[in-house]
């Protein structure tokens, strides 16, 4: 129900962040407007975060994650929560003081119904303010399109409702990174978000075990982000217009790599891939989104 009062569930999911994660709680904890509960749930962390949060944190509840990877922790956080709303925070991010009062205000005063808020963010890397690129530029309203090229929203400043993953599915245990880019195209593909144009997150990069460091060709994945929203999503015909387009582009750009690096069977695999797509959209003789959604039989990516 829309006027039902915002009851709030944090969603922490770390893996072997000791370090940074006594921040992120502590950020949690001095919130102007308190959440109902946090949940730490930690990933099969090796440097006894479980022992310490108990000690430290007795009050959270903590949850273990044995699948490994960020969707599957966020994912079992999400169904242990009692909130109807729910606010994720990356272990080694942390929040300014009305980061949620903020948002509660801005959904309270809208008259949309949106079921996301996000806000803007600073960027520090090892601790240095650094100043984002214009291509990271966040926005409310309709912004699929915004989406398409790369994740335009950041986990940790969302708010969302928790139905919304009743109606279309959680983060995508399959994908090892670009988690938060394939569940916010399917959010956004047919429904509106709320922004609040305020830094109200601070991002902390530089880690050594970031998933940008740790997977090359992060295209890849949103390659299958894409193929999958074509088949599962039906999509207004700009939107599938868009995304197609994407789509054939990120696959591009993966085969020209391919071909730089003499990478014979990524060149291979995705050669293959953008035939079969524009096999598929030029056998359809309107267009139709249904008959290629009908004839696709794979998506995946590129493992080596």
């Amino acid at each position: 129900m829309e006027n039902e009062k915002p009851r709030i569930s944090v969603v922490i999911p770390t893996f072997n962040r000791w370090t940074t994660l006594p921040r992120a709680i502590e950020s949690v904890l001095n919130q102007s407007s308190q959440p109902e509960e946090i949940i730490v749930v930690d990933n099969g962390s090796l440097d006894e975060t479980m022992r310490k949060v108990k000690i430290h944190y007795p009050s959270i509840k903590l949850l273990f994650e044995k699948k490994i990877g960020v969707s599957a922790a966020r994912n079992l956080g999400i169904r242990a929560s009692k909130g109807n709303w729910v606010a994720f925070l990356d272990s080694d991010d942390e929040w300014c003081q009305n980061k949620l009062e903020r948002q509660i205000l801005c959904q309270k005063l809208s008259l949309k119904g949106e079921r996301l808020v996000h806000t803007n963010e600073l960027w520090k890397k090892n601790n240095v303010l650094r100043t984002q690129m214009k291509k990271h530029k966040k926005a409310g309203g309709n912004i699929f399109f915004s989406c398409l090229p790369l994740c335009c929203i950041s986990p940790s400043s969302t708010l969302i409702r928790k139905d919304v993953f009743q109606d279309i599915g959680y983060f995508d245990e399959n994908l090892p990174a670009c988690e938060d880019y394939d569940f916010w195209l399917r959010f956004c593909a047919n429904e509106e978000v709320l922004f609040v144009d305020d830094n109200l997150i601070i991002k902390h990069g530089g880690h050594t075990d970031q998933l940008s460091k740790k997977y090359w060709a992060m295209d890849r994945f949103r390659i299958y982000a894409l193929e999958k929203l074509i088949k599962t999503t039906v999509l207004p015909s700009e939107h599938y217009k868009a995304t197609f387009e994407m789509l054939i582009s990120k696959l591009d750009v993966l085969i020209n790599g391919g071909r730089k690096h003499k990478n014979k069977s990524l060149l291979y695999f995705y050669t293959n891939k953008k035939n079969y797509w524009l096999g598929s959209y030029a056998n359809s003789k309107e267009n139709n989104q249904i008959k290629i959604r009908k004839t696709m039989e794979y998506c995946g990516y590129y493992y080596e």
